[in-house]
């Protein structure tokens, strides 16, 4: 038997390659199916969205919070996947005194390779899982650069950014989240990095803060065009603007594609 330690410190004992998997997490569904495990996976969640040609035969066991049971139980899984913030303590403990759970726990980019890499090694795929994590770094890294050079010619200073992931409450990305990493990469200044995760708001609270930017993204709550004039209210000074949540949320292979969205976002500005 093979161990293995998750990003919570929780080991796993393992005798061989896992051959029937069920994720708990969209955006490692995506990753293991980019690692080539196209028949390992057996199992994921309704919100598993991607690759959606290959999701589309694959057991639905329910939301990434309140899965079922009964149905993991009946796909006889071998490892399970999960996320230490996506998925509740309480599923995470009922799941393990049955399966080896794996769980990751990401609040930035150097978490998120680091899972890449150890989800790689775990299912046997380390090649691929190496190649994917040094990619990314690869991208981001000439991202980084291209900022700087940018500052510097610019030297007004960082845009100050307000990004938000729900109405009624309104609720922000705060600091020590993915999402504030993905806006620091950016080059973003997250107004909202003093407060911790994922505070909520109302609006005469809000209106304290004076972003220049403000970002509604379109998960998990699906921010629409119709929107932006509520918060036009709050921010009559500030650009508003739809983003893609899931390139700036979601921590597996996407991450491949992020930097070239985030240089699209930043092109827009003056």
């Amino acid at each position: 038997m093979r161990t293995y330690t998750d990003q919570t410190g929780y080991e796993i004992g393992l005798d061989g390659l896992p051959l029937r998997i069920v994720s708990l997490v969209p955006s490692q569904t995506e990753l293991l199916f980019d690692l080539g495990l196209n028949e390992e996976v057996v199992g994921v969640t309704t919100y598993c969205l991607h690759p959606e040609p290959k999701i589309r035969t694959k057991t639905k066991v329910g939301g990434t919070k309140n899965p079922d049971i009964d149905l993991i139980h009946s796909l006889k899984p071998t490892l399970i996947i999960g996320n230490k913030e996506e998925n509740t303590r309480e599923v995470v403990e009922l799941l393990r005194d049955e399966y080896p759970v794996w769980l990751s726990d990401v609040n930035n980019l150097a978490e998120a390779t680091s899972m890449i890499r150890s989800l790689g090694e775990i299912v046997g795929k380390e090649p691929t899982a190496n190649w994917i994590a040094d990619k990314i770094n690869e991208r981001f890294l000439i991202f980084s650069g291209e900022l700087a050079e940018r500052g510097a010619a610019r030297p007004a200073g960082p845009p100050q950014v307000a990004y938000f992931i729900w109405r009624k409450p309104w609720m922000v990305a705060g600091g020590g989240t993915f999402i504030h990493s993905m806006l620091e990469a950016a080059g973003y200044l997250n107004v909202f990095a003093d407060t911790p995760r994922y505070p909520t708001f109302s609006q005469e609270e809000l209106r304290r803060y004076a972003p220049n930017q403000v970002l509604l993204s379109t998960e998990p709550y699906p921010f629409k065009q119709k929107h932006l004039a509520e918060l036009r209210e709050i921010f009559p000074k500030a650009t508003i603007r739809l983003v893609d949540g899931e390139l700036f949320s979601w921590y597996g292979s996407r991450l491949l594609r992020t930097p070239d969205y985030l240089r699209q976002l930043r092109a827009l500005l003056p």
